[in-house]
C-alpha cells in the first residue's frame, strides 16, 4: 500500500499523530494518507491473545494498517507518563487525530499537538456520550445517527464541535452495518475537518450540555434479551448488540446468543402467521415454530430469528440448528 499522491484540490497537509485501534479507525487513517497528511505516528493498543488457547497474539486492525502502508507504531500499555510524553512531543505533530482507540487521554496529552487532539464520535453530540453510541442508537430506536468532530478535552465526549454528518438507521441495520457506514462517513468528516482548519475557515462550537444523554459500555448482562418487552424492542436489542457481544438468552439450561432478527408481528398489529403455533403465544419466549427461523413469543408480538450461537460453537443458521436438534417448538427462551 503506498500513499504517494494527494487528492486534487487537497489543503496543505498536516503533521498529524493517530490514535486509533479497531477496523471502525482504519477508515479514517487511510483517508488523512489519501488526503496527503503526514501520519508521523499511529498510536494503538499492544497486541492482544485471541482464540481458545489464548496462545496467539493478534494485532489491532490500526496496526496492520499502519504497517501496511510504512507507518510509525507506537502501542503502550496506556498512553501515561513521561516517557509517552516526551515519544509524543518528539513528533512534532500539528493535530492529533483520535478514532475509538480504547483509552481516556489524560489533559497533558491533549495539549502536546499544536492544534491539541481532534476526535471521531460516532453519534450527533451532545447525544450519546460514551463507550457504545452505535449500540444504543439502535437500542433506543433512533431513526438517524451520525458521527461528530469534536475538539476533545477532560470531559467525557463534551467538547466543542466542528462538523457533523447524518445518517438513517434502517429497520435491518446492526452494529455491524452501521458501524461500517459511520467509519466512512467519520472518515471524510475529518478530512474535511482539517482541510477548512488549515484554511482557518472554520470554529469549534460548544456543545448543549443540558441535551447530553450517555451511551455506557456494554456489560453481559446489558445484552440479555428480556422477553417482556415488545417484539420491536427485542428485535432492536438483538440487531444492537449483532455482532459483538451477541444478544443472549438462556433455553434449556443453556446460554444462546440470536442474530439475524425481524419484527415478525408488531405490537400493533392483530392476528397471527397461520403457521405459528398460538396456544404458545402467551408465553413469552416462547418457540412458536422452528424451521428455517425460529419463530419467538413476545409480551406484545413475535420475532423471527435467522442465526444462534450456542455456548461454544460458531455462529450457525437455524434451520442447522434445527436439523441438529438444538431446538423444538415448544421450548421457552429466559
Amino acid at each position: 500500500m503506498t500513499w504517494s499522491r494527494r487528492r486534487p484540490g487537497a489543503a496543505e497537509p498536516m503533521r498529524v499523530v493517530f490514535f486509533g485501534t479497531p477496523a471502525f479507525a482504519v477508515p479514517t487513517l487511510e483517508g488523512l494518507l489519501a488526503a496527503g497528511h503526514e501520519v508521523a505516528a499511529v498510536v494503538t493498543q499492544p497486541d492482544r491473545p485471541q482464540g481458545r488457547s489464548r496462545s496467539q497474539l493478534v494485532p489491532p486492525a490500526v496496526k496492520s494498517a499502519a504497517c501496511a502502508a510504512g507507518l510509525t507504531v507506537l502501542q503502550p500499555e496506556k498512553p501515561v507518563g513521561d516517557v509517552f510524553a516526551a515519544t509524543l512531543r518528539a513528533l512534532h505533530a500539528e493535530v492529533g487525530v483520535v478514532v475509538a482507540y480504547g483509552h481516556i487521554l489524560r489533559p497533558q496529552v491533549l495539549e502536546i499537538p499544536a492544534r491539541g487532539m481532534l476526535n471521531v464520535h460516532a453519534s450527533l453530540l451532545p447525544a450519546l456520550r460514551g463507550a457504545a453510541p452505535i449500540q444504543w442508537s439502535i437500542r433506543n430506536g433512533d431513526d438517524e445517527t451520525g458521527v461528530t468532530i469534536m475538539q476533545m478535552e477532560a470531559g467525557l465526549d463534551s467538547g466543542p464541535m466542528f462538523l457533523q454528518r447524518r445518517t438513517p438507521i434502517g429497520p435491518e441495520d446492526t452494529s455491524s452495518t452501521l458501524a461500517e457506514r459511520l467509519s466512512r462517513l467519520g472518515a471524510d468528516a475529518l478530512v474535511e475537518t482539517l482541510a477548512l482548519l488549515a484554511k482557518d475557515a472554520i470554529t469549534a462550537r460548544p456543545q448543549d450540555h443540558a441535551r447530553a444523554t450517555l451511551a455506557p459500555k456494554i456489560g453481559r448482562e446489558t445484552a440479555r434479551i428480556d422477553w417482556s418487552e415488545p417484539a420491536e424492542v427485542v428485535d432492536r436489542h438483538i440487531r444492537a448488540f449483532d455482532p459483538l457481544p451477541g444478544a443472549w438468552a438462556v433455553v434449556n439450561g443453556a446460554e444462546v446468543k440470536l442474530f439475524g432478527a425481524r419484527t415478525e408481528r408488531a405490537a400493533s398489529s392483530s392476528g397471527a402467521p397461520a403457521s405459528l403455533d398460538t396456544r404458545l403465544q402467551s408465553q413469552p419466549g416462547c418457540v412458536l415454530a422452528a424451521d428455517s427461523e425460529l419463530h419467538i413469543a413476545c409480551t406484545v408480538g413475535t420475532i423471527a430469528v435467522r442465526e444462534v450461537q450456542p455456548t461454544g460453537r460458531k455462529r450457525l443458521s437455524v434451520a442447522d440448528w434445527v436439523r441438529g436438534r438444538g431446538i423444538a417448538t415448544g421450548a421457552r427462551f429466559e
